[in-house]
């Protein structure tokens, strides 16, 4: 886990304006080196306007912006070779095969290795790495969304980015591969000590794969920790239920597990039906966007 004075990715005070129209306020959040944060918030929330500003595809209207040690509106070259990128969908020729596809464009990035990162991947090692081995020779129209999306992700990777920002990247995934994919996040920040920007609808990936969640609503980062932080800061409370006599009870308790044992020493064998309910990422941000919205503009 990074530590917050080794941030690879820094925003202070940022604001994004269209017209008169405000798209993002004052937001303002740091990432480790390491570190796997997730961005989450409903459609419209500013995610997309964010991760452009922070890749360098949009000027921001205000505030302050590094990404690997530079303001993303002036990075060069060589800046960019160290960020990878994996969009929600993209364009390419079908006819180009998985492995001549992922070596071709490996080889942009072998002028930027460096004695502590050598670029770019071997193709047949990424392709294995992201699942793809029993295709390495198909033709990218002939792979189903699944493998399609695979590919999208090795794309975004082969350079080895110090910095990977990730699209909604499990979308069209299956169950298998999703968690195949998982793995691999894990490990990239693990072991390749990448670290990574997630943007996505799926709470329990979030709650799954991110050290800490920062949700944006309303172009507002409404809240930003772990998930436990973040269910406690809501609820603070879990929900436990029993059964007693065949009448059913319900109590909220700050201290669940002191409470449960108080319950057993109270009843003993006659308590039945014991279930304990703590507070979940989705609860959380439900209940966070709908205290936004409530918000006066």
């Amino acid at each position: 886990m990074a530590t917050s004075g080794d941030a690879v990715l820094a925003v202070e005070g940022l604001r994004m304006r269209y017209g008169t129209t405000d798209v993002l306020h004052d937001v303002t959040f740091r990432v480790g080196r390491g570190e796997v944060r997730a961005l989450l918030g409903p459609n419209g929330a500013g995610k997309s306007t964010t991760i452009e500003i922070l890749e360098g595809f949009r000027m921001r209207s205000a505030g302050r912006v590094e990404v690997l040690g530079a303001d993303p509106a002036h990075g060069g070259e060589r800046w960019r070779a160290r960020l990878g990128v994996v969009l929600q969908s993209w364009r390419d020729h079908g006819k180009w095969r998985v492995r001549e596809l992922l070596a071709h464009l490996g080889r942009y990035y072998a002028r930027y290795s460096t004695e502590r990162i050598r670029r770019p991947w071997d193709a047949d090692e990424l392709i294995a790495a992201v699942g793809l081995s029993e295709h390495a020779g198909s033709k990218i129209r002939t792979l189903s969304g699944g493998q399609r999306r695979r590919l999208d992700v090795a794309i975004g990777i082969v350079g080895r980015p110090e910095l990977l920002f990730l699209d909604e990247p499990t979308a069209g995934f299956d169950p298998e591969a999703r968690h195949g994919f998982h793995d691999l996040v894990r490990g990239l920040a693990a072991e390749q000590d990448t670290t990574i920007l997630l943007t996505t609808h799926d709470l329990a990936e979030a709650e799954k794969l991110a050290d800490r969640i920062a949700i944006l609503n309303g172009g507002r980062i409404v809240a930003d920790g772990t998930a436990p932080e973040l269910a406690k800061r809501i609820t603070g409370e879990d929900q436990v239920s029993w059964t007693v006599g065949g009448r059913r009870f319900e109590q909220s308790t700050r201290e669940s597990t002191r409470f449960v044992h108080g319950l057993f020493q109270r009843y003993g064998e006659s308590l039945a039906d014991l279930e304990v309910r703590r507070s979940s990422l989705e609860d959380t941000y439900l209940a966070l966007v709908h205290q936004a919205e409530e918000v006066p503009r």
